[in-house]
């Protein structure tokens, strides 16, 4: 019986893991609680121990490799059988191991969930049973309350049989699919013939849609063979499906859908479309924190003409050196950032009866994503540069985009950003994003006649609002940070002299 080695699972603060030292080789015997391996991470070092005696099968990543948290890093054969086998024929050994591996069945778990999330949906598979696939391709998207966890194949083979179909609930470590590994492509195209004369006669780029690639195209009624994809191996993205709908294209897909509906002309028709799991956090999260903080939300406004001129001055020089435009997303952040040191208390957070002041500045950046409405982690924004802001923040939409924000990216956050402004919102009351105590609400810059030294100007204005738990933050508090963000803006040698 072969049993996996696993790396432990991490902590959350640790992303990733490296093989330091193997203790053991190929066709070694070992002793179960042998120390097999030792994988560092960026705090301890981990020993991995033998769950039982047997002897050492492949091992599938060498010592100086990248690692996550349960990922298979070795085989073992279990018992006193193995340990005979190996001795026998030791000259044999890698041989029979090669041709036992070759039809050795795989169970395709559901990865470990972070504390917080107590299940996850499957969103995609992008395999079928009986088709052939290779190491580390992508087999399924699992879709939590906050990312969509991709599970990759552990060798070259195929699945034998899906457990879970689109659609249903998971937890974590669930068995969702069983899978050959090491099986040769006829031996995949014999077992599951039928499959692939199934595949054959249907379209294949639909299997590997994305969730909200497939929500986009039902939601238009579009048929994915009109599309050209121009993503990894040909996929089809959000980006080439709303090129599509702007070169009109669309037209005859949705008049054939009307046809196919048999609908007469003028009839007025609804669709009911289930909202997915980010959808419905978002929804509980929003509806929690209206009733469960004080919230209230003051305004202000400030003159970004100094911004803009600063900007237009060095955008040339500071692209050139940097590699990265400068936005203004880079001087929000580093005034929010100075505004929380002199205002600890928006900083801090209620946990039961407690007030836990933050000595650290870890801004939540809000980003619109074809899932919906995520906010991933700025850490140690007073760290930062300016460039080191902007490189963040784009590092982050580029991640959101394109459905890659780990949980690590979502978890923490003192204090959220929200920008509506780039949607056109003049003014809004945004809702805090608990345990946060406020939320700072940017918006559209505008040309407004203002009164300045008893003249009227045309100046390019925009509008904060600061939304706030009245129960940490008194007005004195808000109204402080709000006015100390806006002399930033107003004034942007202060962020460099901090005055």
């Amino acid at each position: 019986m072969t049993t996996e080695i696993k790396v432990p699972v991490l902590p959350e603060s640790v992303a990733d893991a490296t093989i330091a030292t193997w203790h053991v080789k190929e066709g070694d015997s070992v002793s179960r609680d042998q120390n097999i391996v030792d994988i560092e991470t960026d705090k301890v070092v981990l020993e991995v121990v033998a769950p039982e005696d047997g002897v050492i099968g492949k091992i599938m990543h060498a010592e100086g490799d990248t690692v996550l948290g349960e990922q298979v890093i070795a085989q073992m054969e279990q018992g006193g059988a193995a340990q005979s086998q190996a001795s026998a024929a030791p000259a044999s050994e890698s041989s029979q191991e090669s041709s036992s591996e070759g039809k050795e069945s795989v169970e395709i778990k559901v990865p470990v969930l972070p504390e917080s999330v107590a299940d996850a949906t499957i969103a995609t598979w992008h395999a079928q049973p009986g088709e052939q696939v290779s190491r580390d391709q992508n087999l399924v998207d699992i879709e939590t309350d906050k990312v969509v966890l991709e599970v990759v194949a552990p060798a070259d083979g195929s699945l034998s049989e899906i457990l879970a179909p689109e659609g249903e609930t998971v937890t974590a470590e669930q068995v969702i699919a069983q899978f050959t590994a090491g099986a040769s492509a006829g031996a995949a195209a014999s077992s599951g013939s039928s499959n692939e004369q199934k595949q054959d006669a249907e379209p294949e780029e639909s299997d590997a849609l994305s969730p909200s690639v497939r929500r986009l195209l039902a939601e238009k009624g579009i048929e994915a063979s009109k599309i050209k994809g121009t993503g990894k191996g040909g996929r089809i993205t959000k980006e080439d499906v709303e090129k599509h709908l702007k070169s009109g294209d669309q037209k005859p897909a949705a008049a054939a859908a009307k046809e196919d509906a048999a609908a007469p002309a003028g009839e007025r028709t609804e669709k009911r479309v289930p909202m997915t799991r980010l959808r419905k956090t978002i929804a509980n999260r929003l509806l929690d924190a209206k009733n469960s903080t004080a919230m209230l939300t003051t305004f202000n406004e400030v003159n970004m003409k100094p911004i803009m001129d600063l900007r237009k001055q060095y955008q040339e020089g500071f692209e050139k050196r940097h590699g990265i435009r400068l936005g203004f997303m880079s001087f929000y952040v580093k005034a929010v950032t100075e505004a929380l040191k002199r205002f600890p208390e928006v900083n801090a957070s209620i946990d039961g009866d407690d007030i836990v002041y933050h000595n650290y500045f870890d801004i939540s950046i809000a980003v619109s994503t074809p899932r919906g409405l995520v906010t991933p982690v700025l850490r140690d924004c007073d760290a930062l540069g300016m460039a080191g802001v902007e490189k963040g923040i784009k590092d982050l939409a580029v991640k959101g985009r394109d459905g890659k924000l780990s949980m690590d990216d979502l978890q923490g956050g003192n204090f959220t950003i929200t920008n509506g402004g780039v949607f056109g919102s003049l003014m809004s009351t945004p809702i805090i994003n608990p345990p946060q105590s406020a939320i700072l609400g940017m918006h559209k810059i505008q040309d407004r006649p203002m009164a300045v030294d008893g003249k009227v100007e045309i100046l390019p204005m925009m509008y904060l609002a600061l939304s706030y738990d009245h129960r940490i933050i008194d007005g004195k508090e808000s109204v402080g940070f709000l006015v100390t963000v806006k002399e930033m803006l107003e004034d942007p040698t202060r962020l460099l002299l901090d005055v």
